[in-house]
């Protein structure tokens, strides 16, 4: 036995255990209270989440909570990291993205903290010609290069390549990816392309240039259909499996063709999420690799985006910290690079302030945060673990059922596979409209009189495929409604809330119904009279036992002043004189959609 010091501090230990029962009692006494009876094990479901591809997230986890061993990082099966040191060393790459031929642009990034490029190249970026302007006085032995070219792979890479023997650089310490990846241009514009290319550069970087991938196996079309997570894993492992059969029928070993992926995942603010996805993903790739014969050679290699679809074009500022919790959950999730994209990247080219704090979210993470000093810092986390276990096998099956219908090109041709993301992402809209997936500053907290933020457009991204999707885009018509409106008259459409009582008694339904019904570009008004207001339509406000006592005459003295329509802010009830009402988990966008079209505002 060992003896502790007396130092004075009091130790758990000295406390009696509290067992799980006894936890589920507590739980059940305070959900009483709210109105809830329930008992057990209910009162822990309860308290449960339902996330998407069928996973709960639950109160309370505990050892008992089994999950796979994850092994050692650098190890099979890889999920706590592809290599032995982790991001220790000098933490993850930082990549920035360019779609524009700007040199200056480009040698400013490298020169404050980016260690890669991720270049767009080709007829919606880039020139291919321009490739060598664009990276003038960039160092190519130090800067690795990624390209995304779609189907100009062929002379975007022979650019490239013929650049690195002109400059001198030796084939071994060239480093990057040549972007070839037929199925993601494929999903993204419903237009195939032969493989044969492809396959000829990845027999060219294997044979002379040990530290360049060929072919990009990029998840972001089916993250940015409205994917799950499942989805998205289910996806890239059959994208990596097409590759493989292609890469090994053209000659190369599985060892080698595996060498020459690269896998590209979405990182969004849901932290705990995205860690797990990541480390899903590598288990994933790594069962791929066993069972292809080459176990050795499952380390998967991720480059990891910022969500574009969490991106919002109304209050901008706001994706900065969603931005910075999704790349700390990338860092956190073993990420080999990371691609912050800026703030503004919704609204069009980023200028050079929106460049600067996207790489600068990385630095602060890697050097102050010191976030990379530890490999794995979720791992052992019985949530993260189990997560993690989950997600891989809600993965593992949706990737098995597009192996069972012909995979990946055949499910993307079949429209299998956008029928499968449409639905995920109809079940999130709904959601969505009904604020249970809150957006803050646009369907929380909208901030109607803004300045917007304008930004050159940016070039036109590849159309055809699936779809892009964006959490903000039914609020985002609703306001461009709004605009309209106020371009046209010069106000916005109103509301007045018609408080009743005292300020206690109002406050919080006031609140409530300002915030819903500025996320859809409609004003409240709560001074003076209704008369005064310039509305026509009006929402009453206070506590229940104050709407018993004067809900009624309230809105007949509104509709004698003029209202044309009275909501009601609370539960549903049986006031005469109330045409609708607004509560926690009503359908605001359609609420909001119903109310414009009264009140005149085109859509």
């Amino acid at each position: 036995m060992t003896v502790l010091p007396d130092d004075g501090l009091e130790l758990a230990a000295e406390f009696p255990d509290v067992s799980h029962e006894q936890w589920q009692r507590l739980v059940a006494g305070v959900l009483r209270k709210s109105g809830k009876d329930v008992e057990g094990a209910q009162a822990e479901e309860a308290l449960s989440t339902a996330l998407e591809d069928g996973l709960r997230t639950r109160p309370l986890f505990t050892a008992h909570d089994n999950a796979p061993e994850p092994g050692f990082p650098g190890f099979a099966p890889f999920v706590r990291g592809g290599r032995a040191e982790g991001n220790t060393v000098g933490g993850w790459g930082v990549r920035q993205r360019h779609a524009v031929a700007d040199a200056a642009a480009v040698l400013g990034d490298l020169e404050n903290g980016v260690t890669s490029l991720w270049l767009v190249v080709g007829e919606d970026g880039i020139p291919v010609p321009s490739l060598g302007r664009v990276l003038d006085g960039v160092y190519l032995d130090l800067a690795p290069v990624v390209l995304d070219a779609g189907r100009e792979v062929e002379p975007a890479a022979g650019e490239l390549l013929r650049l690195y023997e002109e400059r001198g650089v030796a084939p071994e310490a060239v480093r990057g990816n040549l972007g070839g990846d037929p199925l993601g241009y494929e999903a993204r514009t419903g237009q195939p392309y032969d493989f044969a290319p492809v396959a000829a550069l990845a027999r060219r970087c294997a044979d002379g240039y040990p530290g360049l991938r060929a072919l990009t196996v990029d998840a972001l079309p089916y993250h940015e259909a409205g994917g799950s997570a499942a989805q998205e894993l289910g996806a890239s492992l059959a994208t990596g499996v097409a590759y493989l059969r292609e890469l090994t029928e053209a000659g190369l070993g599985v060892e080698q063709a595996c060498a020459q992926l690269e896998f590209r995942y979405a990182a969004t603010a849901d932290q705990f999420l995205t860690i797990a996805k990541l480390r899903a993903a590598r288990r994933l790739w790594a069962r791929v690799a066993e069972a292809c014969g080459a176990p050795a050679a499952g380390a998967q290699l991720q480059h990891v985006v910022t969500s574009p679809v969490m991106m919002t074009r109304r209050d901008p500022w706001v994706n900065m910290l969603r931005t910075t919790i999704a790349t700390l959950a990338a860092g956190a999730g073993g990420a080999d690079s990371v691609t912050v994209l800026p703030f503004d990247d919704a609204l069009g080219l980023p200028d050079a302030f929106a460049r600067r704090i996207a790489r600068n979210t990385s630095t602060i993470l890697i050097e102050e945060s010191h976030l990379s000093r530890v490999i794995d810092p979720a791992g052992g986390s019985w949530y993260v673990e189990r997560l993690t276990d989950e997600l891989a096998r809600a993965g593992w099956e949706f990737f098995r059922t597009i192996e069972r219908d012909g995979g990946q090109a055949a499910v993307l041709r079949s429209g299998r596979l956008r029928t499968d993301l449409a639905t995920t992402w109809a079940e999130r809209s709904k959601k969505l409209a009904k604020r249970r997936e809150p957006i803050t500053g646009v369907s929380e907290f909208p901030h109607l009189s803004e300045k917007p933020v304008a930004r050159q457009p940016a070039p036109g991204a590849p159309s055809g495929g699936l779809p892009r999707v964006r959490r903000d885009e039914a609020y985002e018509e609703l306001r461009a409604r709004s605009d309209a409106h106020l371009a046209a008259t010069g106000s916005r459409p109103r509301i007045f809330l018609a408080t009743i009582g005292p300020a206690a008694a109002h406050t919080a339904r006031a609140t409530f119904a300002s915030n819903l019904f500025q996320a859809g570009g409609i004003e409240p008004v709560t001074a003076g009279t209704f008369a005064e207001s310039g509305a026509t339509e009006v929402c009453l406000c206070s506590s229940d036992a104050l709407y018993e006592e004067q809900a009624q005459s309230a809105a007949a003295e509104l509709r004698a002043a003029g209202a044309s329509h009275v909501f009601l802010a609370g539960r549903p009830g049986q006031y005469p004189g109330v045409d609708a009402y607004v509560f926690a988990g009503c359908d605001a966008v359609a609420v909001l959609s119903a109310t414009l079209d009264r009140m005149g505002v085109s859509r």
